[in-house]
């Protein structure tokens, strides 16, 4: 990890200094300038976007040169005006089905009246800010729903590969297919499966000449091939036919029954809406994974999505364009070629514009054959296999097999409303399907629940507790993350009852390890295992029997100030039982494996020894994950310092070279008090232990106090103090004594580990990771959104 400056707060008590300039200041206005790599990122996407555009559009039956009207408006539009940056919007394989089956219905024009009806649809839809509602759509019915439009669009485009034509539907292309087979083209086959063979071999190119090579996109080199060739080969095949733009059909008036317009609009609608946001989730997820883009580009905004891709849909569809929505092939391909803005989506559909008015003699030359043999290699990616070990895995197999067959058979908005059924049943079916199980081990009664614990298993749970002799040891294990009021009260009214007859209850999470109920001895309190430690305000009674003694045999009338044998000693006491009786059943697995082979953390977690940081609670750790170094202020003394401390530097060196972690993180807190003892400081007086050891920490105080260097900010705000400023800077100062150690300086260099820093509010219960901007030194929020890439 590289040096961070932290960033200087405002202090209304420093003298400001001023410099003049060296130059006046610019009063004209600013060029509009277009950076390198959006210039070479919007010419790789053209190059795949021009075959692709004129190939969906054949698909549908549209006028071809509908797919490049789609494809600039997409590009300029939708990459003006929506709100993922680096998604490139135009022509969809996923839109291929819907648009064909509005074309045979209603024809071109009106086809092109229901696409300005969707834009105007998805323009409410933004408004009301429904945006993250789409994303709630189970990923099974998406993924199902562009599955059934795969395979579809592959079924229908292999009857032009044959040299044939297509049919209206998958069963009757289907039903067609044998008497296409006896009587296919060879002259179209041959052109299709130099298409297809370019198209899977490009790619896989060997060498440095193939690394050099794979730039020119697959598709671009398979249609131009396979075009070459059919040329030099003098075949005579159906090709691309691009008529005069005077006579490019525009919108019409909707020609139709109202309900079934009303339907194709709505369909059209939620195609391209979940198409586009999903496609600007996936983008976010590309852009987290390039180095510094996230912080420049920003995440998308998905309302600005919406009412972006409905003002390119009004727009094409007025213009008689296809409709429009974010393209993962063409918004994946922009990323990789190293897109940093906008500006690349747009540029890439001012070049679609040149094509279209300068380019249709080259584009005339094309075969329809090598088009239908693109799409159908689109439609057959889109049955992933990826996509279907995930929903397996997840258990929504059903889901995604149900909504593509209603795709496929019926029509997408069918298959849709099935998927959606069937997830409805899946869920239902979840949440009613409860096993109860009651068996006695060692004399201890156990019922076991599997699944969620609803009013629907209220019945069997009572029948299974009522099992349960008086008078005895019981456990309820609670496997099943949902709890009713109902099930809840009949637990509650169990446990009661079995209590008062002599027995013994104890309700716990199976996988969580957490106690569903207190014991009965403080049915008053309801606090969480950690808060007996301190600050417990929970109100206990003073004794438990008529002798004013507990049943463990503690007197709690009075505090033992030793902490032998009263209040500390008994808290001590008790929380060696409840990890003896609830956590070590749960972790003993776990522990006697590392005993066996040895502990292998994967971090040092070097922090402040602060009782208030709980370090496996805030990371989410477990035994064995962390090697955890603590002392006063989270300092870690330079190397070779006279009289220094080489604990630390022992455990740094233990923890890179024996135990080889791959990172080691900084932690400093709110409110630190080693951090307030530093600042409160005076030269001279008594060297205590505290004062020796705090020393290692003037470097950050000097750091802090060096006008040259800027100050540290928290996800965007200035610190609150100049404790919490100390805090921060501490945090960078610490991690530069890292890199003096040896050690460390020679993992870092052979690329083998890597340096966090890290701050946590105590207050806010808070997470804040260091990272590097333009500006210096930022802690930024840790979120799960974040993460997701």
């Amino acid at each position: 990890m590289s040096a961070c400056v932290p960033t200087r707060a405002a202090d209304p008590n420093r003298t400001e200094r001023t410099h003049p300039p060296h130059s006046p200041p610019p009063t004209g206005p600013r060029r509009f300038r277009i950076a390198g790599a959006d210039v070479s990122a919007s010419i790789a996407v053209f190059l795949i976007a021009l075959p692709l555009s004129l190939g969906i559009a054949l698909a549908t039956g549209a006028p071809l040169q509908a797919g490049l009207v789609a494809a600039a408006v997409g590009g300029l539009v939708a990459g003006r005006l929506g709100g993922s940056p680096l998604q490139v919007s135009g022509p969809a394989a996923g839109l291929t089905v819907v648009t064909a089956d509005l074309i045979q219905r209603y024809g071109w024009r009106t086809t092109c009246a229901i696409t300005v009806l969707a834009g105007l649809a998805q323009l409410g839809l933004g408004c009301l800010r429904v945006a993250r509602g789409a994303l709630a759509v189970s990923p099974a019915i998406v993924h199902g729903m562009l599955a059934g439009i795969g395979v579809t669009i592959a079924v229908a485009q292999l009857h032009i590969v044959l040299g044939g034509t297509p049919q209206s539907s998958v069963p009757d292309n289907l039903r067609a297919l044998p008497a296409q087979l006896a009587h296919m083209r060879p002259a179209a086959v041959s052109v299709s499966v130099l298409t297809l063979a370019l198209l899977l071999l490009w790619p896989r190119l060997p060498g440095r000449a193939g690394r050099l090579l794979r730039t020119v996109p697959a598709a671009l080199v398979a249609v131009a091939g396979a075009t070459a060739a059919a040329a030099l080969a003098g075949l005579r095949l159906p090709k691309v036919d691009l008529p005069s733009w005077s006579n490019h059909a525009l919108a019409g008036l909707p020609d139709g029954p109202v309900l079934g317009l009303v339907a194709a609009v709505l369909t059209t609608t939620l195609v391209c809406s979940v198409q586009s946001l999903l496609g600007a989730v996936a983008v976010d997820k590309l852009v987290a994974g390039r180095p510094g883009l996230s912080a420049r580009v920003g995440r998308s905004r998905l309302d600005r999505e919406l009412l972006g891709q409905g003002a390119a849909n009004i727009v094409s569809g007025s213009l008689g364009g296809l409709p429009i929505a974010g393209v993962a092939v063409r918004s994946s391909a922009n990323v990789h070629a190293g897109a940093v803005s906008r500006n690349s989506t747009m540029l890439h559909g001012v070049l679609v514009v040149i094509a279209a008015l300068l380019m249709v003699p080259i584009l005339e030359l094309i075969p329809l054959a090598s088009l239908a043999a693109l799409v159908m290699a689109v439609g057959i990616q889109m049955v992933s296999l990826n996509h279907i070990r995930t929903v397996t895995r997840h258990r929504e197999v059903w889901v995604y097999a149900v909504t593509t067959l209603g795709v496929v058979s019926l029509g997408v908005l069918e298959g849709v409303a099935l998927g959606i059924a069937m997830a409805v049943g899946v869920a239902l079916h979840r949440l009613t399907r409860t096993r109860i199980t009651h068996e006695e081990r060692e004399g201890v009664h156990h019922v076991h629940v599997r699944g969620q614990l609803t009013f629907l298993a209220v019945p069997r749970l009572s029948r299974v507790l009522h099992r349960v002799p008086h008078g005895v040891d019981a456990v309820v294990e609670l496997d099943g993350s949902f709890m009713d009021h109902a099930a809840f009260e009949t637990l509650q009214d169990w446990q009661k009852t079995h209590t008062a007859q002599g027995g013994t209850v104890e309700i716990t999470g199976r996988h969580s390890g957490t106690r569903i109920s207190e014991p009965q001895t403080f049915t008053s309190c309801r606090c969480r295992p950690w808060t007996p430690w301190l600050n417990h305000q929970c109100d206990r009674p003073q004794s438990a029997s008529p002798s004013g003694e507990n049943p463990d045999g503690a007197d709690r009338s009075e505090p033992d100030p030793t902490g032998t044998g009263g209040a500390g000693g008994h808290e001590l006491a008790r929380g060696i039982s409840a990890f003896q009786r609830n956590t070590a059943p749960l972790v003993r697995t776990e522990l006697a494996r590392l005993a066996r082979e040895g502990q292998r953390p994967s971090q040092l977690f070097l922090t402040c020894a602060d009782s208030r940081l709980v370090t496996s609670m805030i990371t989410s750790s477990g035994p064995g994950d962390l090697f955890v170094v603590r002392n006063v202020g989270n300092l870690v003394p330079r190397p070779g310092e006279e009289s220094g401390d080489d604990s630390v530097s022992a455990a740094i060196e233990y923890a890179v070279d024996v135990l080889q972690v791959r990172s080691i993180t900084v932690c400093g807190h709110s409110g630190c008090g080693a951090m307030q003892a530093l600042l409160d400081s005076e030269p001279g007086g008594a060297r205590t232990p505290l004062k020796r050891w705090l020393r290692h920490g003037l470097p950050s105080l000097e750091r802090m106090a060096d006008d040259r260097l800027l100050w540290g900010r928290l996800a965007g705000r200035s610190p609150e103090d100049a404790v919490e400023q100390l805090c921060l800077t501490n945090v960078v100062q610490q991690l530069e004594h890292l890199r003096a150690h040896d050690s460390v300086a020679r993992a870092i260099e052979k690329g083998a580990l890597e340096l966090h820093g890290m701050y946590f509010h105590v207050g806010e219960a808070q997470a804040y990771l260091l990272t590097e901007t333009d500006t210096g030194g930022v802690f930024d929020r840790v979120r799960e959104s974040d993460l997701t890439a």
